[in-house]
């Protein structure tokens, strides 16, 4: 046993489960760790790896780092990636070192890719849905600021960040192009096949994506890749997280919930440390980084990842019954041209704040709960390097 972890680099971790599977023989080791745990990697042969970039020596094997979320989808996620794993070492384990680590709950994944950047991980790869993938993202950020490697500060080292989209939402890998998808209401066809993900990370090709930053009141900064909302669409993936053992049909009985009860309200908003604008009767406000939420719906149709900037639409006076009139529309990205519907590009910031004073007008992040207005939203462009 004691060979067996010295073998596998680096992966922290608490409660959790770390694998080395880079080769059958080291398949199978589990370490069901109470504490931190440090495992170094194999030494083998040097070989000339398809994962090199400009700033890394093509002379060492590459360090993956999967962080799978095994309950996604209702334990779905955690049957795929078993099937993938022949695949993907046959694919991978010839040029890299590819250690797994099994989240064991919610904000595990921060604190696994905060330890594999600072021990210098080439990338650090999400595997599941929209969540597991935000929780990655905020990884790569502590106290306001990237994670930084630990080791070779003279030599510049930026760990990428990866996907294998195997989640019950998976919206950021539809912007890319990675997931097809045909959704209305309780009718979705899925064509998603994680051995493409899988070759992207073989290949290596990286590219720098934006990420926005909200800021309360107090507290840290948190970090979104896809969509943030505020108000209906915020109450709704509140409750739908409830029901994600129903699929995407969560994201319908979560809107149904969120509706009881809802009230128009009038916001005021500040857009690049301008003047303080007042909407009125606003039903949702979703700030786009990417162009899809809620399993599938173009709510941000003009929002892109790469290019600085993010799309900033505002639902005004909305009942129940436009958005049945006009869901066809927020599925297809056409609802742009709808009465009450508004659409603008937001260069650095956008401050949020109700009207009232109430303190409770919901806001979301990725499909995580953060929590009430008032809130900051800024873009932070190229923030990190992506495997695309």
């Amino acid at each position: 046993m004691s060979s067996s972890i010295s073998s596998c680099r680096y992966y922290y971790y608490y409660n959790t489960h770390v694998h080395q599977i880079s080769s059958p023989s080291s398949f199978g080791l589990s370490l069901a760790a109470k504490r931190s745990v440090v495992v170094r990697a194999e030494n083998h042969p040097m070989a000339t790896s398809d994962l090199s970039n400009s700033s890394s020596s093509s002379s060492r094997r590459r360090d993956l780092v999967f962080v799978v979320n095994p309950r996604g989808a209702n334990g779905t996620t955690g049957e795929d990636w078993k099937r993938l794993i022949p695949f993907l070492r046959s694919r991978l384990g010839t040029h890299c070192n590819i250690c797994e680590s099994l989240t064991s709950g919610p904000y595990h994944a921060l604190d696994i890719t905060r330890e594999a950047i600072r021990e210098g991980a080439d990338a650090v790869i999400a595997v599941g849905g929209d969540g597991t993938l935000h929780e990655v993202v905020n990884g790569f950020f502590w106290a306001g600021k990237p994670v930084t490697t630990n080791h070779n500060k003279e030599a510049p080292h930026k760990t990428a960040l990866g996907l294998i989209p195997l989640g019950t939402g998976s919206d950021f890998a539809r912007t890319l192009g990675w997931l097809f998808t045909l959704s209305f209401m309780l009718c979705s066809i899925r064509n998603n096949n994680p051995r493409e993900a899988v070759e992207r990370i073989a290949k290596g090709l990286r590219s720098q994506v934006d990420v926005g930053v909200i800021n309360g009141e107090s507290g840290e900064p948190h970090y979104f890749i896809n969509v943030a909302d505020i108000h209906l669409s915020a109450k709704a993936g509140y409750y739908s997280s409830r029901y994600k053992r129903f699929g995407n049909l969560c994201y319908v009985i979560g809107s149904l919930q969120a509706f009881m009860g809802h009230r128009n309200q009038d916001i005021k908003i500040k857009v690049d440390d301008g003047e303080w604008e007042t909407y009125s009767q606003v039903t949702a406000i979703c700030i786009g980084n990417a162009k899809y939420f809620g399993g599938g719906m173009k709510i941000t149709p003009n929002a892109d990842p790469s290019n600085g900037n993010l799309e900033v639409v505002t639902l005004q006076d909305f009942k129940w019954y436009d958005f049945i009139l006009k869901l066809h529309k927020l599925y297809n990205g056409t609802h742009l041209t709808v009465k009450n519907v508004l659409s603008r590009r937001v260069q650095h910031s956008i401050e949020v704040d109700e009207v009232s004073g109430r303190s409770n007008i919901f806001v979301q992040s990725d499909g995580e709960h953060l929590g009430f207005l008032p809130r900051k939203f800024s873009i932070l462009p190229g923030a990190i390097e992506m495997i695309r």
